[in-house]
């Protein structure tokens, strides 16, 4: 062998494993300062650019003067005032539901609050985490108040107005037939055409999501002539989501929302939060940081949670202004109760 020179096979094998070493520590390098740039940028920036699915009032939806709110908003408001200090430091920007997900990625928004469900597919096929769920939603069924039906199960040979060829219609389907409930499909892929089939008689009942449904409630004549039936048949949690590789930035996604429900369960509002601080309770002192040892974890002050839940409102509180029966949208908890009272929301322990 010629001095200083390696065989073919040995010198590929060198020259393979010296490329995966310098392309993995270039990915490494890349993915770190990806990881570890969403809470600086937002700092740096001023701002929090907050992706949401617009148009649907109660939920996410603008003035004429260009004022945002809603639940989705609302929290995005909560996470600002955690980072930055003020509610007000939000930039929110609609998406087409063809750009929300690349918007994510590409860092163009920092957390997105879609009318998207978690599923397993999104949290591993699209570069999106879900940081929890903000609002149970899930298909549900508008009825004439006037026709004295108080339960799904009292739907027996009624015809229901849904769109075709939707997961909607697959799951009327098969909670009818699972339960061998009668049933007429009055079905079309305009969506208007089947509010205004509902609203003239044309069927009994009309079925989408609960957010749906309380929305188009909201613009009939009458809404109070309406009634949502308390059951749901499907599950459709709706929460924040952020990108993957950022394990920092999507705890302080996790647990703004956890912050803004414990304040509810332990009965903090904006009014109380300051005082609230000197409770004897050592779990609600622990929540508004006055031991200051929550926040460095997140890369938060101390006070974080305290002041999103001055500024924004315990989830509770929330939910009421936005969604709730002095709402236009006029929703019961329901399924977004806390865990205490009949529904399904709760924080981790602060500790």
């Amino acid at each position: 062998m010629t001095s200083g020179v390696l065989p073919l096979r040995t010198s590929l094998l060198v020259r393979a494993a010296l490329t995966g070493l310098f392309v993995a520590a270039g990915t490494a390098a890349s993915l770190g300062a990806f990881a570890q740039g969403t809470l600086e940028a937002v700092r740096a920036r001023g701002s929090l650019q907050c992706g949401v699915t617009g148009g649907m009032p109660g939920f996410a939806s603008v003035d004429g003067k260009g004022r945002w709110s809603g639940l989705f908003v609302e929290y995005c408001q909560a996470v600002s005032a955690a980072v930055l200090g003020s509610k007000e430091a939000v930039k929110v920007i609609p998406l087409a539901d063809s750009e929300r997900f690349e918007a994510l990625k590409s860092g163009s928004v920092d957390i997105l609050v879609p009318s998207l469900a978690w599923t397993l597919s999104r949290d591993s096929e699209v570069g999106a985490l879900s940081a929890g769920t903000l609002f149970h939603d899930g298909q549900a069924f508008l009825v004439h108040r006037g026709d004295a039906v108080a339960s799904v199960f009292e739907l027996s040979g009624s015809s229901i107005c849904v769109l075709s060829g939707t997961s909607a219609e697959q799951g009327l389907v098969d909670f009818f037939r699972a339960r061998q409930m009668k049933y007429q499909l009055v079905v079309s892929e305009k969506w208007p055409e089947l509010v205004k089939s509902y609203e003239t008689g044309g069927c009994t009942l009309l079925t989408a999501d609960l957010s749906l449904l309380a929305i188009e409630r909201s613009r009939m004549d009458g809404p109070s002539d309406h009634l949502l039936l308390p059951e749901l048949i499907s599950k459709e949690p709706l929460g924040p989501m952020v990108r993957e590789g950022d394990d920092n930035w999507f705890r302080i996604a996790r647990w703004t929302l956890m912050a803004l429900v414990a304040a509810e369960e332990l009965n903090v509002t904006a009014a109380s939060a300051d005082t609230a601080r000197q409770s004897p309770v050592l779990e609600t002192r622990r929540l508004l940081g006055a031991d200051q040892s929550q926040g460095p974890v997140l890369g938060l002050s101390g006070d974080w949670a305290l002041r999103a839940i001055r500024q924004v409102g315990s989830y509770g509180e929330i939910f009421e202004r936005n969604l709730g029966l002095k709402s236009p949208l006029r929703l019961e908890r329901g399924y977004n109760a806390l865990w205490n009272r009949g529904g399904l929301m709760y924080a981790g322990p602060f500790r």
